[in-house]
């Protein structure tokens, strides 16, 4: 299973000499084997994303964890979607008062995006997923609504030899006394257990979400803690502040490694990175 990251950023994309090393961009991934493509979210970083041309692929399925613009704002401008001969898979949150296709035409339509869905020339199909377990080519995908505002799922990829889990929005320790002991009751846990590789919101320090309680996102501190409950073997932490510096990022997540000694590897995913997993 091969992995590339496209946009690591949270909340809005961002620029300058201060954040290069990370990357600005917000979420997007890519998962590749034998041929097959899936790519998480559709951040401002699915623009960078490039399919090699040797491969000669011609479906794309895009999984979306949910519908915050900083997850779909790149969806009009990935050019797979203008592509009369490329069979374009969109699966996503479903909710209990509007469609996939209606909530995906509010972005993809004027006055927002000049090209209205209906209008694109790929082959589109798409699909609403609730807590399900699906097969695309090589890959079992189970999903999981998590804690974030509105309809929000965590996806868990499980390829021929690996399993990853993606929850770049989540917020499991909300609560009068934080995250709970007893497994089965944490939001998401499910779908990160014994991953080979878990990629998980860690926007704040601990100070800060003191202060942003709710908002839907973890403390470097939580995401930890998540890792450690749910035995995963790599801890990639995820939704990275838009104002936080490279080297308030260094700074964070050395003052992480100092205060906690957890068994598995743990690092900052960054922007342009590729990850093989065996």
């Amino acid at each position: 299973m091969k992995i590339n990251l496209w946009g690591v950023r949270g909340s809005t994309p961002t620029s300058g000499p201060e954040t290069t090393y990370y990357g600005g961009n917000t979420s997007c991934m890519d998962v590749w084997e034998d041929g097959w493509l899936l790519i998480l979210d559709g951040g401002s970083g699915i623009q960078k994303l490039v399919i090699n041309p040797g491969l000669k692929t011609k479906r794309i399925d895009i999984l979306l964890t949910h519908f915050h613009l900083d997850h779909i704002q790149g969806l009009g401008f990935f050019y797979a979607l203008f592509d009369p001969e490329m069979e374009v898979h969109i699966w996503g949150p479903a909710s209990s008062s509007r469609s996939l296709h209606s909530r995906l035409s509010r972005y993809l339509s004027p006055p927002l995006f000049p090209v209205l869905i209906r209008d694109l020339p790929c082959k589109l199909t798409l699909h609403d997923i609730s807590n399900s377990i699906f097969t695309i080519g090589p890959f079992t995908i189970q999903t999981g609504f998590l804690i974030h505002p509105g309809p929000t799922v965590g996806y868990r990829i499980t390829g021929r030899h690996s399993v990853i889990a993606y929850m770049p929005d989540h917020e499991p320790a909300l609560g009068k006394n934080g995250m709970i002991n007893d497994r089965k009751w944490i939001s998401g846990f499910d779908i990160a257990k014994d991953a080979d590789l878990l990629l998980h919101d860690a926007q704040y320090t601990a100070i800060e979400y003191e202060r942003k309680k709710g908002w839907g996102h973890s403390s470097i501190d939580d995401a930890g803690l998540f890792a450690s409950f749910a035995n995963v073997k790599n801890l990639l932490f995820w939704h990275h502040d838009p104002n936080r510096t490279d080297l308030q990022l260094n700074e964070m997540l050395a003052a992480f490694k100092e205060n906690s000694h957890y068994e598995f590897n743990c690092d900052l995913a960054r922007e342009g990175a590729q990850i093989v997993l065996k």
